[in-house]
């Protein structure tokens, strides 16, 4: 089960999926708390925007998409919903089609096409070198050390935000607003660029979701979607080199699989637990 170790490309990839799964897992957490789950389609796509603006502009490969997603976490940062028949879901939602759309408009007018619009879905974790691993893991660990430094005031506006209370914040709580766009639209830019929107989501969305169905209290959930992102990084690549499937697609469907295993585990908490709480007939 460990051969394809022996390939260093695959364990690059492995490395760069587990520091993505990890910080990423993470931040979905917050994501599902605050109900807010299409942010990263919507930032990896407007990422994606910016890497084909870049190729079609044949310039600025490494600081437009940047640019593209910080301009991406600031606008969504600032929306403010007054009126009750409106959710923030449904103007996340309108920015991430459109972003798609045009997106696919200006990869159709580069010379590969199809292969980038492919690449830009799914990325390309399988050829990541060493310089993007190291750049990789040193952005995700100053990100991920900054919010266990702050992840009190985050935690607490996350909880806020789920909780439905009215969302006029201070001046400080916009601040931490920010903090957590702004990392989140970094956390997405760079890691759009080697695994794809479709993974990215993935592995921001599942685990928490997972982690969720299956426990209760924050840090256990947060431990936990951290443990599934690291397991679906081995059985994604491990199930990519076996069977010769796509790498991004291969982590995708493996962490659907565990999804429905947290389901399972969960109905079979249910029942125990309702066992344990039916009387015992005295007949």
């Amino acid at each position: 089960m460990f051969e394809m170790f022996s390939l260093s490309f695959m364990v690059h990839a492995f490395i760069a999926t587990v520091i993505m799964g990890t910080l990423l897992s993470y931040l979905g957490v917050h994501v599902i708390g605050r109900g807010i789950v299409f942010v990263d389609l919507a930032l990896g796509q407007i990422s994606s925007l910016g890497v084909a603006v870049a190729q079609f502009m044949h310039t600025g490969e490494e600081w437009i998409p940047i640019a593209f997603t910080l301009l991406g976490a600031v606008l969504l940062s600032l929306i403010h919903i007054t009126d009750r028949r409106l959710k923030l879901e449904a103007i996340i939602g309108i920015i991430y089609v459109v972003a798609a759309a045009v997106t696919v408009l200006v990869i159709s007018k580069t010379p590969h096409g199809e292969a980038d619009i492919q690449e830009v879905l799914f990325g390309a974790v399988l050829a990541i070198n060493s310089a993007d691993l190291v750049r990789l893991g040193v952005i995700f660990g100053i990100i991920g050390i900054l919010h266990l430094v702050f992840h009190k005031p985050v935690l607490c506006l996350t909880e806020r935000v789920g909780s439905g209370k009215p969302a006029d914040f201070t001046l400080k709580e916009r601040a931490w607003n920010f903090f957590f766009y702004m990392s989140i639209g970094l956390a997405i830019v760079y890691a759009v660029r080697i695994g794809g929107v479709m993974p990215v989501f993935a592995f921001l969305v599942i685990p928490a979701v997972s982690a969720v169905t299956i426990a209760r209290k924050s840090w256990t959930v947060i431990v936990l979607a951290i443990l599934i992102s690291v397991l679906a990084s081995y059985g994604g690549l491990w199930f990519s080199y076996t069977w010769d499937f796509p790498a991004g697609s291969s982590l995708v469907a493996v962490l659907g699989g565990l999804y429905v295993v947290a389901l399972f585990v969960r109905a079979a908490r249910s029942r125990i637990m309702a066992g344990r709480r039916r009387p015992i007939s005295s007949g």
